[in-house]
């Protein structure tokens, strides 16, 4: 395999097993939101942000951890046949497998990308064109020319109202991260199906 595929493979797995291990804990954080949740209902008024909060720490939690559950092979697949089948017919399915897999993610961060920039205003049928127009704003006039590209900011319909444009961004992180896992896992694959090792 080319030096620049070995790099790609051994840097996007050292990323998403870093980011991975991290937002393992993430499992804490929505126990202690929901824990608050209890006590505050139960002792207190109730709190009008825990659900929220723990549905988009709950969204973070598997979506930044899918790209470590992809590289660790934690992922449900049933092995009815696949089990008893060589290395090498293995990888020839996963690498088949993981083509869709890249086309469907593919699909889903444009949609991603098309609702982030819904939620910060822009209604148009060019997504990219806004992001263009934003980076350009904020890098030539700073935050201010920025904030006059972003229209309507949108919010949650709960009495809360949380602004969703920033877990909209954390979930078009995690598609992304999830495609780059993919690309790494078909290299791995055509190494397997070359006898090369990575």
């Amino acid at each position: 395999m080319p030096k620049a595929a070995r790099y790609f493979v051994h840097g996007v797995d050292w990323f998403n097993r870093t980011l991975g291990r991290v937002i393992m804990y993430g499992i804490f954080v929505m126990a202690a939101i929901l824990l608050w949740s209890s006590i505050s209902k139960t002792f207190f008024n109730p709190s009008l942000w825990t659900l929220e909060v723990a549905q988009f720490a709950m969204v973070t939690y598997y979506i930044l951890g899918g790209p470590y559950a992809m590289q660790m092979g934690a992922n449900v697949r049933m092995d009815l046949f696949y089990a008893d089948w060589s290395i090498r017919k293995k990888a020839w399915f996963d690498a088949f497998t993981v083509l869709l897999l890249i086309f469907f993610l593919g699909v889903l961060l444009y949609g991603g990308l098309t609702s982030t920039a819904y939620s910060l205003g822009y209604f148009g049928m060019e997504p990219f064109a806004f992001y263009w127009d934003l980076i350009v704003a904020f890098v030539t006039g700073g935050p201010a020319a920025a904030s006059e590209v972003i229209g309507f900011i949108e919010r949650s319909p709960t009495a809360w109202r949380p602004v969703l444009w920033p877990i909209k961004v954390i979930m078009c992180f995690g598609f992304f991260l999830m495609l780059l896992q993919s690309v790494s896992e078909l290299i791995k694959d055509i190494a397997t199906l070359r006898g090369e090792t990575l």
